[in-house]
């Protein structure tokens, strides 16, 4: 087969590859934000957020204190058939531990969040606990989220989440999957964390991506 063929396959197959693929509708890896600030595209709902950074990473970080929960909002506002994703640090101290997660729809929707003192990953409607599932979390690792929600038929949607280790490759199966039959309501996707072991928790690597439904 000659060169010049092959090199018109090569690229038609990565045109319909492209095609394919999902598609971004915010990222942020802070590599190019300032330090000890906050993005201009986000918004902080609470919480001394700021960006940071340890090596060459950069992160956005919410201090150690004081003991309450924080959050900020990111990415455009939608209702269904995307999905945010997060990368999120935390450490535990003695028996005290953070929590944290990913959110969608705005501050009153649903929210994925692990809470280690409970060997818990939960899926929050607003302040209501939905769904849970087992979830083993280390101390000092970045955990990886991904939050989507998607039309699943007629006046029906379909809430999924998962968490893993972030050293890890992520799973192929959902840990949570929640049937909605309320349509949600149109919102900004976030992070949240409450640092109750009194250390900061870093967030990295947000995305907000468009989805097909299904």
């Amino acid at each position: 087969m000659k060169p010049i063929f092959l090199v018109f396959l090569w690229s038609l197959a990565l045109g319909c590859w492209s095609f394919a693929a999902p598609a971004p509708l915010y990222t942020n890896d802070f590599q190019s934000a300032e330090l000890d600030k906050v993005p201009d595209d986000m918004l902080v709902l609470d919480g001394a957020f700021t960006v940071k950074q340890d090596g060459a990473n950069k992160f956005l970080e919410l201090p150690g204190a004081p003991l309450d929960t924080f959050g900020v909002l990111f990415g455009p506002a939608t209702n269904a058939n995307v999905t945010a994703t997060a990368k999120i640090f935390g450490t535990g101290k003695g028996r005290r531990f953070p929590t944290f997660g990913v959110g969608m729809n705005g501050a009153g929707g649903y929210k994925l969040k692990v809470a280690p003192s409970k060997d818990k990953l939960e899926l929050y409607k607003g302040d209501d606990v939905i769904a849970t599932a087992p979830f083993k979390w280390k101390s000092g690792t970045w955990t990886e989220f991904r939050l989507q929600v998607r039309m699943a038929g007629a006046g029906q949607w379909l809430v999924e989440g998962r968490a893993w280790d972030g050293s890890g490759k992520e799973p192929e199966k959902w840990d949570i999957s929640y049937n909605e039959k309320t349509e949600p309501t149109p919102g900004r996707a976030s992070v949240a964390g409450s640092p109750y072991s009194g250390t900061p928790i870093r967030f990295d690597d947000l995305a907000v991506t468009a989805i097909a439904a299904k």
